[in-house]
C-alpha cells in the first residue's frame, strides 16, 4: 500500500475542518497541500479570510491556524491505479473521526468536493454536532464551474 497522504494542518482550536480526498503526485513531491496553481483552494481561502493573498505556503499554512480551518484528506493509503481522486483502489482513511473528536472546537466539516463526502460516509458516520456540507470542488480538473461560482459557493457554505 502506498502512502498517498499529508499530515493534516491543524491549529489549536480548529472550528472548521475541511477535508479532501487525496493530495495529487505534485501535492505528495512538495508536501504542500494543493500546490497545483490551477486548484483554487488557496485563492479561495484567502478571499474568505479577506487577507493579501501569499504565495508563500509557510504563510498559507498560519492563515489556516489564525482562522481556526484543520485540512485533511480522506485516504491515508491505497493503491493507485493512475492519477486523480477516482483512481486509488482498496483505500485507508485517515482517522478523520478521532480527529474530531480530539477537537470539540470542530463544528463544521467541509468536503472539497462531492468525492470526498463519498469517501467519508464510507468509511464514518455522522458525529452529532457537527455541520456537514459538500462545495464544489477547487481542483482544476473540476472546468465545469468558474472561480467565481466556486468561491460563492464556499462563501455560501462556511459558517
Amino acid at each position: 500500500m502506498e502512502r498517498v497522504s499529508l499530515d493534516p494542518i491543524l491549529p489549536h482550536n480548529p472550528t472548521i475542518f475541511i477535508l479532501g480526498t487525496k493530495p495529487g503526485n505534485l501535492e505528495l513531491r512538495k508536501q504542500e497541500y494543493y500546490a497545483n496553481n490551477g486548484n483554487s483552494f488557496w485563492k479561495i481561502i484567502y478571499e474568505l479570510t479577506e487577507e493579501v493573498f501569499s504565495n508563500n505556503y509557510a504563510e498559507r499554512i498560519d492563515l489556516l491556524k489564525r482562522n481556526h480551518i484543520a485540512v485533511w484528506d480522506i485516504i491515508e493509503s491505497g493503491e493507485r491505479v493512475k492519477p486523480g481522486a477516482q483512481n486509488v483502489k482498496n483505500e485507508v482513511p485517515n482517522p478523520v473521526n478521532e480527529i474530531v473528536e480530539m477537537y470539540p472546537s470542530v463544528k463544521q466539516i467541509i468536503f472539497n468536493g462531492q468525492k470526498a463526502h463519498d469517501l467519508y460516509f464510507k468509511h464514518f458516520g455522522k458525529i452529532e454536532g457537527i455541520i456537514y456540507e459538500v462545495v464544489l470542488s477547487t481542483s482544476p480538473a473540476n472546468t465545469r464551474f468558474s472561480f467565481r461560482e466556486k468561491l460563492n459557493n464556499w462563501k455560501e457554505t462556511i459558517i
